[in-house]
């Protein structure tokens, strides 16, 4: 296993619970009937329901998200259309991936700051780049760039 390759991935840079955006997001449903996907867009102004139809997730959730700022008369990106299965099973499976990648990324996060911070601490006391490097598994040249970035930062 390397644990260098840790590094391939960015760096979360903003916390996602920070952010904030100037967009409505609206609630759809997703439901399969036979070979075809019909997504309905629910709580639009007014009572509004929009539907959008296709042979594939993909087809019939990029059509919803082209048919809802039309009808309501908006910019695309002022408006977001967030798509789930009506089946209970599958939504609650879908919502645990997406829980499972945002942990996923925040403990590499985690990783990466660990790792840079004993890096630098270890060199700092007089370990060579060989020595930190050996010891958290890295290579001398990844352990020399995480004490050049804090020099230079």
């Amino acid at each position: 296993m390397s644990f260098d390759a840790i590094f391939d991935q960015p760096d979360i840079v903003v916390d996602v619970n920070d952010l904030t955006f100037d967009v409505v997001t609206y609630p759809a449903t997703a439901v399969r009937t036979g070979s075809t996907w019909t997504v309905s867009a629910h709580d639009l102004p007014g009572g509004q329901v929009v539907q959008a139809e296709g042979a594939t997730w993909r087809e019939a959730e990029a059509g919803i998200l082209d048919r809802v700022p039309e009808r309501l008369g908006v910019d695309r990106g002022t408006v977001v259309v967030s798509v789930r299965p009506a089946d209970p099973e599958a939504k609650a499976a879908l919502r645990a991936v997406t829980a499972a990648r945002i942990a996923r990324a925040k403990a590499e996060q985690a990783e990466r700051d660990a790792v840079r911070f004993a890096g630098r601490l270890l060199v700092a006391q007089g370990w060579t780049a060989q020595d930190a490097g050996t010891a958290l598994r890295l290579p001398r040249e990844r352990i020399r760039a995480i004490v050049e970035s804090a020099a230079a930062g």
